[in-house]
């Protein structure tokens, strides 16, 4: 499998659509978070973490299972999170017919792009990614940076008054 191109997307005006809220479902779902305001998840079953997100409105609920032709065109980008294998691979041709982005939780070579490990604050975002193979080396980094990033107090304000020194 090719390397993939790490690309930061604006999507603030995207509908994203999430099949799943399992515990993968909802892991990317909280990822998601932050950066989507038109976030749909779809599932006869709904977990705590996104039943509670929906109720403060961070995101819609529909409490259904796929059906075929329903993916809208125009939808932006697609995660196929179900517990079902053969339901991902349906909703994966559905968005390929339409041209819309899909991440297959069950087979990454179904997926147009990869999950990253995103650690954040404020305006630094910073995506982590193995090529899909090492989960693992994902997960340590992404710890590795947040506790950095997070943990150990970042200070981009002594950041910049050391990079004007320099000038």
């Amino acid at each position: 499998m090719a390397k993939r191109f790490p690309m930061f997307l604006d999507l603030t005006d995207r509908e994203i659509h999430v099949y799943g809220a399992g515990r993968i479902g909802t892991r990317r779902v909280k990822a998601l978070l932050p950066f989507s305001p038109h976030l749909t998840v779809h599932a006869p079953d709904i977990s705590g973490e996104i039943q509670k997100a929906a109720a403060e409105g961070r995101l819609f609920v529909r409490r259904e299972s796929y059906e075929p032709g329903s993916i809208r065109s125009g939808t932006f980008m697609v995660l196929a999170a179900t517990s079902d294998c053969s339901v991902n691979e349906k909703i994966c041709r559905e968005c390929r017919e339409k041209g819309i982005l899909v991440n297959v939780c069950s087979d990454q070579e179904l997926c147009d792009f990869h999950f990253p490990g995103i650690v954040s604050r404020e305006e630094l975002v910073i995506g982590i990614n193995a090529g899909g193979k090492d989960h693992s080396l994902a997960k340590k980094w992404t710890d590795r940076i947040r506790r950095e990033v997070e943990e150990d107090g970042y200070d981009d304000q002594a950041e910049k008054a050391s990079d004007d020194s320099k000038s």
